[in-house]
């Protein structure tokens, strides 16, 4: 079924079993993954503005807590637009995996589950982000629009429950580089005691 679609879509695999040489997905899981992490950060330090205030008078920062927020808006709305692409991208590198059926991940699962169990999560927290961005916008345009503190603790404990999830989630997609091999592929064809600049050539 891969390879039809593969040969109807005319695309030219390389060994990574991708038509490029280096995996979009991981790469845009890290933007995804930065961007929501200083979202929460900087929300989190905007709340307790009030405790950092003297540190920064001691180090001469010139810093408002308005501008915390700021920040922490931007970065989540940012990680919800690259989320998209990195979802995507993801299931566009899952479709052409080809991953070996004899091995079990870390955790006890082979390679289908693993990549059904990544598949369904990246859906599921694209869904998240995207409602913890409309529930931020809704605090900072309406709810507390002129309040000192522009997020509520309940919003930041999402948050920081959010970034637990992605850890799990993470693990499961690091699985399958590390375990199956997954377009890691350098790593993986070394493993297997082959030269991965003669078979990419």
């Amino acid at each position: 079924m891969v390879q039809q679609l593969i040969d109807q879509l005319g695309l030219k695999i390389g060994a990574n079993r991708l038509p490029y040489e280096i995996p979009i997905h991981p790469n845009l899981v890290h933007f995804t993954l930065g961007l929501l992490i200083i979202a929460i950060i900087f929300d989190i330090a905007g709340m307790l503005f009030a405790l950092e205030k003297p540190i920064f008078n001691f180090l001469g920062l010139t810093a408002i807590r308005q501008g915390f927020f700021d920040v922490g808006w931007y970065n989540l709305v940012a990680a919800a637009i690259v989320t998209f692409f990195t979802v995507a991208a993801g299931f566009f590198e899952l479709i052409l995996a080809d991953p070996p059926t004899n091995i079990k991940s870390d955790w006890g699962l082979g390679a289908g589950p693993t990549m059904f169990l990544h598949g369904l999560g990246g859906v599921f927290l694209l869904a998240i982000i995207v409602a913890m961005t409309v529930w931020r916008g809704f605090q900072r345009y309406h709810s507390r629009k002129s309040a000192a503190k522009q997020v509520h603790w309940s919003y930041l404990i999402a948050g920081i429950f959010l970034l637990g999830i992605l850890y799990l989630h993470g693990t499961l997609g690091a699985q399958l580089g590390e375990n199956f091999g997954v377009h890691n592929t350098a790593a993986h064809l070394l493993r297997q005691g082959k030269n991965p600049n003669s078979i990419l050539k």
